[in-house]
């Protein structure tokens, strides 16, 4: 029997739980549920946030590394019109409590490992008004248990809109503050249904790696889910963890490309046992062509996807396919972002006129399709600087679509580097490089690296009489960032290039690093 189309987030674990109640739903550090009982456990939360007085358009928020209870508060949350902001958990204690405030999160959910730091900054939370904490093994004394356990179950809200938030991911902010991308019940289920790369069968089970905080793991959880097939979720993206998803069954996955370096490197056992992939989705950074050149021939009967997408549009928006992976008659599409996916319109544009470009010209990349955000939280101003009136997202990508529709993403016009499928805004990492006394003025930007597809690059001009070192300048970045944000190398010049207006020339610092390559990043 074909379950209906969805219409809620909640509307599958639901189904499922009905049709198949005995079947593997999620399983995590040795637990498992059936969908019977993770819905109930759905319900569960549910009702406890209702006993807890949040509703349609409040907020919850999610601070761990991968847990089931991160999908479950998701779900539950969705189920009665509140959103659930999940927190990057590399975040320094500064960009913690702006973006835990930033979104007004009522109640926080923070995994013991992250307990200490949010005790930290508690006094700055000015809208938490409670915090579960959960252990990894759900042991006894487990806050989130024992709260599901009390808690009385909850139906699905009759108040509750298609169009209700339920997600807020937050990226790297082009201002230097991170932006919370606010996505619906309706742009989540556009995207696990048109940009769905592959069909799962009977006996599949899915790998969830990727961090939860992540949209690449936070809308590829919906994959398996929306299709009733076991969700086998690790708690961080490592050998040891994959390994033994795959061993316990789980053959498809989305991982970044790094991971297949990482594979790579490791052996032949390990080659082996990744063989039993039966499908590898890769994204959020380019593959380096000698790590696709390597990992297609060492897994020939693995079908490879790339896809290529962004946060505000659930995460892919093209993909391309394993047949193109393997056609050697059309080597130069190994380089491209592959086609669109269903229900997505291109356009590439003139950055200055705004008029459509030629076949095959370069423009910018705008994107029109039901995956689009509702917006960014609380930035009406940001919001319309990045989709039109009549509905395109404007995605700063520089790029090509040629004749056969397949897109090739060539560089950027937003000041972002993509580093092991992270995204980082230069203004940020400037911004904490400049508040340096001795730092007079400061340009980030990415360089080519084998292993992440970037890399973090600084350089920067100090101030009159200013004295610091590569390493000192590293040292306070990571005090204040995340440690993937700082830069990996710091170089001091006399002075920054700039034209003859003043306005800092930060490509000429980054051409030679990306020059005699196919694509700038």
């Amino acid at each position: 029997m074909q379950p209906p189309e969805p219409r809620f987030l909640d509307d599958r674990p639901a189904y499922w739980a009905q049709h198949k109640p005995d079947g593997e739903a999620i399983s995590y550090l040795g637990r498992s549920w059936t969908w019977a009982q993770w819905d109930d456990r759905i319900r569960r939360l549910a009702g406890a946030l209702v006993e807890r007085g949040i509703g349609r358009g409040d907020v919850v928020a999610f601070l761990d590394k991968n847990h089931p209870a991160c999908v479950e508060l998701t779900l539950a949350a969705a189920s009665i019109g509140a959103a659930t902001a999940v927190i990057n958990f590399r975040l320094a204690a500064d960009e913690m409590d702006y973006v835990l405030n930033d979104c007004g999160a009522k109640l926080l959910i923070v995994g013991t490992e992250l307990k200490d730091a949010i005790d930290k900054i508690r006094d700055k939370l000015v809208h938490v008004t409670e915090v579960i904490e959960v252990t990894p093994e759900g042991t006894d004394g487990d806050e989130y248990e024992a709260l599901l356990a009390s808690a009385s179950p909850v139906g699905h809200a009759a108040d509750v809109d298609p169009d209700d938030a339920v997600l807020i991911m937050y990226s790297s902010g082009t201002t230097g503050r991170p932006k919370g991308v606010t996505l619906s019940h309706r742009n989540v289920l556009a995207h696990t249904i048109n940009a769905g790369t592959f069909e799962f069968e009977d006996g599949d089970k899915n790998l969830v790696a990727m961090p939860l905080f992540h949209v690449g793991g936070s809308a590829y959880v919906q994959y398996g889910i929306h299709a009733g097939i076991p969700t086998i979720m690790t708690r961080d993206v490592e050998g040891a963890s994959l390994a033994g998803a795959i061993l316990a069954g789980a053959n498809r996955t989305f991982l970044v490309p790094a991971v297949l370096g990482k594979v790579l490197e490791s052996g032949d056992d390990a080659v082996k046992l990744f063989g039993a992939l039966r499908t590898f989705v890769y994204g959020a950074s380019p593959m380096p062509p000698a790590l696709l050149k390597s990992a297609l021939k060492a897994w020939p009967d693995t079908d490879f996807i790339q896809v290529y997408g962004l946060t505000e549009v659930c995460g892919a928006i093209t993909q391309l396919s394993p047949e193109v992976h393997r056609d050697d008659s059309r080597p130069e599409r190994l380089v491209s972002a592959g086609q669109p996916a269903r229900e997505v319109e291109v356009r590439v544009v003139d950055t200055d006129t705004l008029a459509e470009v030629p076949v095959g010209q370069p423009g910018e990349l705008w994107f029109r399709t039901p995956q689009l955000m509702i917006g960014y939280h609380n930035k009406p101003e940001a919001t319309a600087a990045a989709i039109t009136e009549d509905g395109w997202f404007r995605t700063g990508d520089i790029g090509r679509v040629d004749e056969d529709g397949f897109v090739f993403v060539e560089d950027r016009l937003k000041d972002m580097i993509i580093s092991g499928g992270e995204n980082i805004y230069s203004v940020e990492v400037e911004r904490v490089l400049t508040d340096h006394p001795a730092v007079l003025d400061a340009a980030v930007f990415g360089i080519p690296d084998e292993k992440w597809g970037e890399s973090v690059k600084a350089v920067v001009e100090l101030s009159l009489g200013g004295e610091t070192s590569e390493e000192e300048l590293i040292a306070w970045c990571r005090e204040r960032l995340a440690h993937y944000k700082c830069p990996r190398s710091v170089e001091i010049s006399e002075a920054l290039p700039r034209n003859p207006t003043g306005k800092l020339l930060k490509r000429d610092l980054r051409t030679p690093y990306w020059e005699n390559r196919g694509r700038a990043i």
